[in-house]
């Protein structure tokens, strides 16, 4: 049973009990990430979540690691456009160790300078390796020319220079300003008793405070293209259009679209263009969203020459798909992103998450079965909506590999014009 609480200071507290759990999986998650960044900071926030675990005022980075690993839990954080997280999984009898070390990183933190510049080090060579992964940045190239100049197209780990360039009071300023009490969601689930966690994260959480704060500049999509020529032996290509936010109306329209275009073995994409034509190895669609805008799309990965029949036969399925949807389509989309949500809500760690997520999106959790229903009313015209909204928007073209034969944007352009 989901029970939310605000403390004093103006943090929320979502739990969610289960009965035959013996684990407790907690965490504290942020609305404040990647795109609260100025460009003189940015990466600033996965830097700050790396060094929130190497030492606080009473524990060392190897202390933090030996307490929760003497009890065999399990620590881990992330880093987002939207938010950070800092989470704990461990044993029922173990939850005060848990809370205590996450309230602890999160209000002692010393960001000590030999800390940080070992860890400078390493999110550099985290930095590398992201450039040395042609289906990862490919990504960043596509939210770099969706969002040009604004934080939302900017990678979330940042650059090699800014990363070097933070210094420990720009964390601890940076950490000051930005986590503030009304940002901030306590969420547990499993083993949990909801009003004995919320008299705990009473006393753990008190040197947080509830700031005023500034909003999160707008995403304003504007596409266009970003091709690199790189000696790889596959193109990695992602199209993409502007799409719909968490809180649009038709959100659960657009992942049924998704799952009916590029969602699985039996999608179109896959069917036609891997299964028939055997130009891809890897083709997918997704559906990207983040709290205002968001990201609809297509990612593959081809050969040099094959990209060239690729591209055409892309933007022919593009076209017709608005009108050739399938009733057999629309059911099988439906049941298999009911069964994914379904199948992820049985993990107490994704409910934690997710609970979370939902209160710093929609303010409250939304019940299972209200998102089933969403889905189910999902119709033809919904779908017929959604696809002409999204692809009638300007496309976002972004290539990495050797780019010779992929399609000019112009002609991408002229074959999408009367979609």
């Amino acid at each position: 049973m989901v029970k939310t609480t605000t403390l004093s200071n103006g943090m929320r507290v979502v739990t969610d009990a289960s009965n035959q759990a013996e684990t407790v999986s907690m965490g504290v998650w942020v609305s404040v990430g990647a795109r609260y960044e100025t460009p003189d900071i940015g990466g600033i926030s996965h830097v700050l979540e790396h060094m929130a675990f190497k030492g606080t005022a009473t524990r060392s980075a190897f202390q933090i690691a030996e307490e929760i690993e003497a009890v065999g839990g399990i620590m881990n954080a992330y880093t987002g456009k939207d938010m950070t997280a800092y989470y704990v999984k461990v044993l029922k009898e173990d939850l005060a160790l848990g809370l205590d070390i996450i309230a602890d990183i999160l209000q002692n933190s010393k960001m000590d300078r030999d800390e940080l510049a070992k860890e400078q080090g390493v999110i550099v060579q985290e930095i590398n390796m992201q450039n040395d992964t042609p289906d990862e940045l490919v990504f960043d190239y596509l939210a770099a020319k969706a969002f040009p100049d604004q934080p939302l197209g900017r990678p979330i780990l940042g650059t090699a220079d800014n990363v070097r360039s933070v210094t420990s009071q720009k964390l601890l300023d940076y950490m000051h300003t930005q986590y503030t009490a009304g940002r901030m969601i306590i969420s547990a689930s499993g083993a949990i008793d909801h009003d004995t966690f919320v008299q705990m994260c009473e006393k753990a959480f008190t040197k947080i405070g509830n700031r005023p704060v500034k909003k999160e500049q707008p995403g304003l999509y504007v596409g266009g293209d970003m091709r690199v020529q790189k000696d790889n032996e596959q193109v990695n290509l992602v199209l993409g259009f502007e799409g719909l936010s968490y809180t649009d109306n038709d959100y659960y329209a657009a992942s049924v679209l998704s799952g009916i275009f590029g969602g699985g073995m039996a999608s179109r994409l896959f069917q036609e263009i891997r299964e028939k034509r055997g130009l891809v190895y890897s083709i997918y669609s997704f559906n990207s969203p983040e709290t205002d805008t968001g990201i609809f799309g297509i990612y593959a990965g081809t050969g040099e020459k094959e990209v060239a029949e690729l591209m055409p036969v892309l933007c022919d399925e593009i076209l017709t798909l608005p009108s050739t949807i399938r009733d057999d389509e629309i059911a099988r989309a439906k049941a298999r992103l009911k069964a994914r949500i379904l199948m992820r809500m049985e993990n107490i760690s994704t409910h934690a998450e997710l609970n979370a997520i939902d209160m710093i999106i929609h303010g409250r959790v939304v019940p299972k079965e209200e998102t089933i229903a969403a889905i189910d009313r999902v119709d033809l015209e919904a779908l017929k909506r959604v696809a002409h909204r999204v692809f009638s928007s300007k496309p976002t073209l972004a290539a990495l590999g050797p780019i010779k034969h992929v399609m000019a944007y112009e002609d991408v352009l002229r074959r999408l014009k009367n979609v």
